[in-house]
């Protein structure tokens, strides 16, 4: 498994993750659009200010390769979401990140969402014992824990 080092998100983090989240093959891969400068900086600014939400960059030889969230869907439900960059891509990165998250969130049961064409993050998430709950048209939901 990759050696990677989850920190707290800081501001210099955002130029990098905004680019990153630009990137056309990554967003077709994702179940989230890309989104613009500002509409991505006042996202971020909310997600940071947000004591609900635990978020993580995830920096892989001194580089930020992505980023790694948990947040509140509703009253019942909590979420886990990645991002890596494609630089970063099949190197074990997102499956090392998400082990290592998964001891700082000890919150359960959590569920995350992906695009179906993204076989990828599903090996991620079924290595990390999530289980898929159901395979809908466009994307498929995943829960760890009851």
């Amino acid at each position: 498994m990759a050696k990677i080092t989850l920190r707290p998100v800081i501001e210099a983090d955002l130029p990098i993750l905004f680019q990153q989240q630009l990137d056309p093959e990554a967003a077709a891969l994702s179940a989230y659009p890309s989104k613009d400068r500002g509409e991505f900086m006042r996202h971020w600014d909310g997600i940071l200010r947000d004591n609900n939400v635990t978020a993580r960059t995830i920096v892989y030889k001194e580089k930020v390769a992505g980023h790694i969230i948990c947040w509140k869907e509703s009253k019942y439900e909590q979420r886990i979401g990645y991002w890596i960059g494609r630089e970063f891509w099949k190197r074990g990165i997102a499956s090392a990140a998400v082990t290592e998250f998964l001891v700082i969130v000890r919150n359960r049961p959590l569920s995350a969402e992906v695009a179906n064409c993204n076989l990828g993050s599903k090996r991620v998430l079924e290595k990390n014992e999530f289980e898929l709950l159901d395979e809908g048209v466009k994307t498929s939901m995943y829960k760890l824990g009851a």
